[in-house]
């Protein structure tokens, strides 16, 4: 096979020889295109290899590093865990034993047990003294009941106090508070049947009528003076007898009623003695009404009654509506004719007595009161 090939190649190439051209060389040119192809293909692989190369050195890099960050993490977490462990041992090791547990057991049972007998106790003693509370503030009621009735004479707030002092003994629900319960039952009774007695507005309208004293006018008008002399006696100066009768008639009036009885008249001082005296009589009784003294009370409208019908006018309207409110007033009371409370504070407190030697001595009492059933 080797001896045929040159021998077929040789006539195929001088065929070719004498067929093209001497001077074209175009198998030089092609095989320097390959190389230079290869060479460009072996630089890129070269590139590539070195890229690949240094991706992989940085990617070591990298493993290595959070290798290097995961042996610090773990080495701290290792010794978090140990102080953990440590604590944990530290704790367990303060842990009492089944032993001691079993005692505190047996220790807080018997506490709660006395805690509850305490609370059991405590109890009823509070409820014991709630109930003295209660009674107590019954007790003390009825005494400022009393003292409103004997200092103020208010029946209003007697009232309510006594009342008060009802429903606690109602509270109690307790046979034994009968009798006291029937003496604050006859006093509240006995202080609704009281009438009416306004202290406070009788003294209120003594104050409006003394505020309307200065506008009362005499038994007789006064006289005043005019401002100027008439004009005939100024024009003649030279009479000395106009100017003497100009001075006598201040003091000279001429009175044609002879059925009304003849009285000096006041001169403006005694004008405001007399409205002062009425206005101290009013006064006196505002003091008697505030203060439940009704003689005191009455003498004082008696003597503002005198006063007015002794020097003001009596057919003046204003005097007569005056002297009317005057007896009106004074037939209004100033003070009531009020119950006494002794008998029921006498039988409360027999009540707490009795109460209080129940509580010490039950059986002593309870065999008093059968005795007494008894008989």
């Amino acid at each position: 096979m080797s001896e045929t090939a040159p021998q077929i190649s040789e006539p195929t190439q001088d065929t070719l020889a004498k067929a093209q051209p001497p001077a074209v060389a175009p198998p030089k040119a092609k095989g320097r295109g390959l190389a230079a192809v290869a060479l460009l293909i072996g630089a890129a692989g070269l590139a590539a290899g070195g890229w690949s190369s240094w991706q992989l050195y940085l990617q070591q890099d990298q493993a290595a590093q959070q290798l290097a960050r995961f042996n610090e993490s773990s080495a701290a977490a290792q010794q978090q865990l140990q102080a953990s462990e440590q604590r944990i041992a530290q704790r367990l090791a303060g842990l009492p034993t089944a032993a001691d547990l079993g005692a505190q057991r047996d220790l807080l049972v018997s506490l709660q047990g006395d805690q509850q007998r305490l609370a059991q106790s405590l109890s009823g003693l509070l409820g014991k003294s709630r109930e003295d509370w209660r009674l107590a503030e019954a007790e003390h009621l009825l005494r400022l009941a009393m003292l409103r009735l004997s200092a103020l004479q208010d029946v209003n707030s007697a009232t309510a106090l006594v009342q008060g002092a009802d429903s606690i003994l109602q509270a109690q629900d307790d046979p034994q508070a009968f009798a006291a319960r029937g003496e604050l039952i006859k006093v509240l009774e006995a202080l609704q049947s009281l009438p009416q007695v306004d202290r406070s507005g009788l003294f209120l309208q003594l104050a409006a009528l003394r505020g309307q004293v200065d506008q009362l006018q005499m038994l007789a008008p006064e006289y005043i003076l005019p401002s100027e002399v008439p004009t005939a006696a100024s024009a003649s100066d030279s009479s000395r007898w106009a100017e003497l009768w100009a001075q006598l008639s201040r003091y000279v009036r001429l009175d044609l009623q002879a059925d009304q009885d003849v009285r000096p008249l006041l001169a403006g001082q005694s004008l405001a003695q007399v409205r002062l005296t009425l206005a101290l009589a009013l006064e006196q009784a505002q003091w008697g009404a505030l203060n439940g003294q009704p003689e005191v009370y009455r003498q004082a409208l008696k003597a503002a009654h005198e006063v007015l019908d002794n020097y003001f006018d009596r057919d003046n309207q204003a005097v007569k509506a005056m002297q009317q409110r005057i007896g009106e007033l004074g037939e209004q009371a100033v003070v009531a004719k009020l119950p006494s409370l002794d008998p029921a504070l006498n039988t409360l407190q027999a009540y707490l007595k009795l109460r209080e030697a129940r509580e010490l001595m039950p059986e002593a009492v309870d065999a008093v009161e059968t005795e007494e059933g008894g008989q």
